[in-house]
């Protein structure tokens, strides 16, 4: 377990793992808000899968990895579902198992430092992108039941 914290301690920063912006929504079109989150969800996946190509070969590594890009995967995937829903209630539905896997990778991402797979440095700034669209899709899905 020390060689693999000293690996990514000696390791430069991830341009695939830094994290982006908060972007400022009141100015867009719904189309526009709808394809700049797919986006960041698609982008927030991949960094995910580039998470697990770098994690050790320990069993419980690559099977946190594997649960986190499932995860991440399906929330990528379902919210492409919801830009396709047919009705209000398949919108919300949908948008719930969005954020519900969102907030399931969050959780893998955690378990990766909490087990000490991968310093929580390393980590933040995926985090942080994944809390700020986790918060968006909340406050999106608050305002359709509303």
């Amino acid at each position: 377990m020390k060689e693999q914290q000293s690996e990514w301690a000696m390791d430069e920063p991830d341009d695939n793992l830094v994290g982006e912006a908060f972007v400022n929504y009141t100015n867009h079109t719904k189309g526009q808000f709808l394809d700049d989150i797919e986006r960041r969800l698609k982008q927030f996946m991949i960094r995910c899968v580039n998470v697990y190509r770098i994690l050790s070969k320990a069993y419980d590594a690559q099977h946190f990895g594997r649960q986190l890009i499932r995860s991440s995967s399906s929330a990528a995937a379902n919210f492409r579902a919801v830009r396709r829903a047919r009705s209000q209630k398949e919108y919300f539905a949908k948008l719930s198992i969005t954020i519900e896997e969102l907030d399931e990778s969050l959780f893998w991402l955690e378990t990766l430092i909490f087990t000490n797979h991968v310093p929580e440095s390393r980590l933040k700034d995926l985090m942080d992108e994944g809390y700020q669209i986790l918060k968006i899709l909340a406050k999106s899905r608050k305002t359709v039941s509303d």
